[in-house]
């Protein structure tokens, strides 16, 4: 078997290895993705021409998957947050389909995990009050009749992580 010079990297299958440019723009669009491209061209010191050619590109391959404004839960009325932790009944293919695309996206539901454990989902919510959580979780999941068990924990405070992998 022929040896090669390549390097190994511990990537995912199909990850692409970003270069210095590449990564330069990655982090300036995390830190604000509102800059314009002529600011993303002065900073990593290219042509804005080619600013706009790898900021596409990073769209086109996947990398970058999205730009988003942060709002304020309560500026919009929403200012009881919760996770709310649901465990199936059974794992049935059609009755998870079912779920899976009706529960999430709920407007109320701001993301929601698959997960392993005695949980299969986790629910980050946000509603206007107390009382409109404890009707949300009764209308929207003790209710469904694959859910077997939910768990609500409320959200005192959500504090944001690194917001990128570079």
């Amino acid at each position: 078997m022929a040896q090669t010079n390549q390097p190994k990297n511990d990537l995912p299958y199909g990850a692409e290895i970003l270069d210095e440019i590449d990564r330069k723009i990655v982090d300036l669009l995390i830190a604000d993705a509102r800059i314009t491209n002529r600011d993303v061209a002065d900073a990593v010191g290219i042509a804005p021409s080619t600013a706009l050619m790898r900021t596409r590109a990073l769209v086109e391959r996947g990398t970058v998957t999205g730009f988003s404004a942060q709002v304020s839960l309560a500026a919009i009325g929403r200012s009881v947050q919760a996770l709310v932790a649901v465990q199936l009944r059974a794992h049935d293919r059609v009755e998870i389909d079912r779920f899976t695309s009706t529960v999430p996206k709920l407007p109320e539901v701001l993301t929601t995990f698959h997960t392993s454990g005695s949980v299969d989902y986790l629910l980050h919510i946000a509603v206007p009050s107390a009382s409109a959580l404890r009707d949300w979780v009764l209308d929207n999941l003790t209710t469904d009749p694959v859910v077997g068990h939910t768990e609500t924990t409320l959200v005192f405070e959500q504090m944001p992580g690194y917001p990128g992998p570079l």
